[in-house]
């Protein structure tokens, strides 16, 4: 009884030695949310309101995500080899505080073009850099549910910036709205900062055997023999290219109509996605706990046509909140399931970020050319059926995760 209650001690501390140790990290993932999207979210609504077209906008957004996108897998494989993994997210998150102040001073076409793409390559790298930061401080077995706990955090973060975000933007403009995102900026910094470089192992932040501290990392080739991972992204892909013009477009289509305030509309938008998000990532926790990753992303794919739909018969405050639950209902399960069905299928590589990136390059070649995409089809069309074109890339994008799922169900 001695021995036991001694041993039910030491777990209790333990544990509370671990939530101490991992809160700096929970706090860099609520707040890094605002300071990562900087002013993102409210730039086709601005620009829309200094008469520009929505198909010009659409053009300088996807020349933004296209930098980010070529730059995300060699930032994943300089994340895999660095030993300063901290500073992957302190410097990024400066840069991205600068880009957005760019689009205040000028709105010329190559000033938010340059504006975007510094904000894209600093915002490409912060994800896989928490990923590994997390990997490293709890390894594969403890990575899915510190990363949906990483996840909540980080919604919650999105979802409080937005609603402030909103009011700022809405009583003293768009200006507010940057001063805010670099505040956020300062606080993610200091978090960083609090995480003691010792508390990183640098073997299980690339996904290396844990037990086998004499293994060594696996060719780069692994990434093209990986049949699961070529599926993933590239249903990604599909997925984005629908998903990530919509909520871009939706606000567009409202403040047009002058059915709504630009920077209430959009921060009411997000708060709403953010919102779900939260819920939507916990649940993701706990099934891929008991199941696998793949149900879940099936999911998410199916929720992208049921939101066009209700976007195409539904404009401004009406249909806000359905088509923005089913957004946080796509993305906030996609949010745990992707970096958890990477690190799960590459663990022992020493690839895992790397790969992380690889995703995030083949996802976010959908999400650059979706603006574009969208906006020159709602220039022609109009926005509502637009909205139905881009809700059916996500009945593709289900098609090819069931047509190939022998090679991803068992992640």
């Amino acid at each position: 009884m001695v021995k036991k209650g001694k041993r039910q001690r030491q777990s209790k501390e333990q544990g509370k030695g671990n939530a101490t140790r991992l809160w700096p990290l929970l706090a860099v993932n609520f707040f890094m949310a605002d300071m990562q999207s900087g002013i993102g979210p409210y730039v086709g609504v601005f620009l829309l309101q200094q008469g520009w077209a929505s198909g010009m906008i659409g053009m300088a957004l996807a020349i933004g995500n296209i930098a980010g996108m070529l730059i995300t897998t060699p930032v994943g494989g300089f994340m895999d080899a660095s030993r300063h993994k901290r500073s992957w997210v302190i410097v990024p998150g400066i840069a991205v505080v600068a880009g957005s102040s760019i689009i205040l001073v000028w709105q010329s076409f190559w000033a938010v073009a340059a504006s975007q793409i510094a904000t894209s390559i600093a915002g490409a790298a912060i994800v896989p850099a928490v990923t590994g930061i997390t990997l490293g401080m709890v390894g594969q077995r403890g990575f899915n549910r510190q990363n949906g706990r990483n996840q909540a955090f980080n919604h919650a973060g999105n979802m409080l910036g937005a609603a402030t975000s909103g009011l700022l933007g809405w009583k003293l403009g768009y200006f507010a709205v940057f001063a805010l995102s670099a505040v956020f900026g300062v606080i993610t910094v200091a978090c960083v900062l609090m995480i003691p470089p010792g508390s990183i192992n640098d073997r299980a932040a690339r996904g290396s055997k844990e037990d086998d501290p004499e293994s060594q990392p696996s060719g780069l080739a692994v990434l093209l023999r990986h049949k699961a991972l070529l599926v993933l992204g590239l249903a990604l892909a599909v997925f984005q290219l629908g998903n990530a013009a919509i909520v871009p477009l939706y606000g567009m289509s409202a403040v047009s109509g002058n059915n709504a305030n630009g920077p209430s509309f959009v921060a009411t938008t997000i708060v709403i996605a953010q919102g779900v998000m939260i819920v939507a990532s916990v649940l993701a926790m706990h099934v891929a706990e008991k199941r696998n990753y793949w149900l879940i992303l099936l999911i998410s794919f199916l929720a992208l046509p049921l939101r066009g739909v209700l976007a195409y018969f539904l404009t401004g405050w009406w249909g806000v909140v359905p088509v923005e639950i089913l957004d946080g209902l796509g993305i906030g399960l996609q949010s745990v399931a992707v970096p958890g069905m990477v690190a799960r299928s590459l663990y022992g590589t020493g690839r895992i970020n790397l790969a992380q990136g690889a995703v995030i390059t083949i996802q976010g070649a959908g999400a650059a050319f979706s603006p574009a995409v969208g906006g020159w089809i709602a220039q022609w069309i109009g926005f509502s059926t637009t909205f139905l074109v881009l809700g059916a890339l996500g009945l593709v994008a289900a098609a090819l995760w069931i047509a190939f799922g022998a090679a991803v169900k068992q992640y």
